[in-house]
């Protein structure tokens, strides 16, 4: 039996490793093109291991946006995105966490209902919606600016809502009833007591909202109008029609520079991350 299990773990492992190839073999392939002089990026048979390594390729697709090389303001796009992710990040965790708190361990009339119906718009595909939401937007003269994509955030998502909850619900309520009877009121048990303890699943909130708009490209391409707008995702398509074709090396350079803040969040949040979606289980 032990050796079966051994043999079973070791098994297991083999498979991880190998899943975990094919996942990095694409990021390889885009750090080893990001160092290649123009010529090699569409060399057959392919080239790993480039001939000279052209560490400029970096600083270069930063500079992009001189007008020699053509105009692309790298670093503006930079700007926005960091504005936009900082916006949507406090209002997602922020408005995610009210929610949440009330539909874990408020009691009002209707409660476990709505709570029934805020899941069931995780059902509807966005194409559905898209149409309709941009319409609004117009209407309302938001379209070409920032506003359609950090103003939504401050009115919850129905999976961080449940996350939150689920989390909420394992904080024993002993403590809330302790607190009232010292007087408490209601928004200082929940900022006082239950913020505190729910860190983990407010930092897994945090960092998914973070990727997320970090890496949205279609609310962008759909809101934006104006280049001095672009997000680092919209604006790397941009890389794709300078000199009648594209600069594959730079292209690559600049998708690694954009994808580098968010593997760094990633490692140093892993473990609150981790943390926080194992103890989301609720009862």
């Amino acid at each position: 039996m032990k050796r079966k299990k051994t043999l079973i773990i070791a098994i297991t492992h083999m498979a991880l490793v190998a899943l975990s190839v094919m996942f990095i073999l694409p990021l390889l392939w885009m750090l080893s093109t990001s160092l290649k002089p123009i010529e090699e990026t569409m060399r057959n048979p392919p080239v790993w291991i480039p001939s000279v390594i052209k560490w400029g390729n970096f600083p270069d697709a930063i500079r992009y946006g001189e007008r020699e090389l053509g105009y692309i303001p790298f670093l503006v796009y930079a700007r926005n995105t960091f504005l936009l992710a900082i916006l949507t990040v406090t209002g997602s965790v922020l408005s995610n966490a009210l929610v949440g708190y009330s539909f874990a361990r408020l009691k009002w009339p209707g409660r476990d209902f709505f709570f029934a119906v805020t899941l069931a718009t995780m059902m509807i595909p966005f194409p559905v919606i898209m149409v309709p939401v941009f319409a609004l937007f117009k209407q309302l003269g938001w379209v070409g600016t920032f506003r359609p994509l950090w103003v939504p955030a401050f009115f919850g998502s129905a999976f961080f809502i449940f996350l939150l909850r689920q989390f909420f619900r394992t904080i024993p309520m002993e403590l809330s009833e302790a607190a009232k009877l010292d007087g408490c009121s209601e928004f200082r048990i929940f900022s006082d007591i239950i913020v505190p303890l729910a860190k983990p699943a407010l930092a897994t909130v945090a960092l998914f909202t973070f990727m997320g708009t970090w890496n949205d490209f279609m609310g962008p391409l759909i809101y934006l109008v104006d280049q001095n707008t672009f997000t680092l995702a919209l604006g790397l398509q941009a890389y794709q029609s300078q000199h009648g074709g594209t600069q594959w090396n730079l292209l690559m350079a600049a998708s690694i520079v954009v994808i580098a803040p968010v593997i760094v969040v990633f490692f140093f949040a892993q473990k609150t991350f981790i943390q926080g979606i194992a103890t989301s289980g609720g009862k």
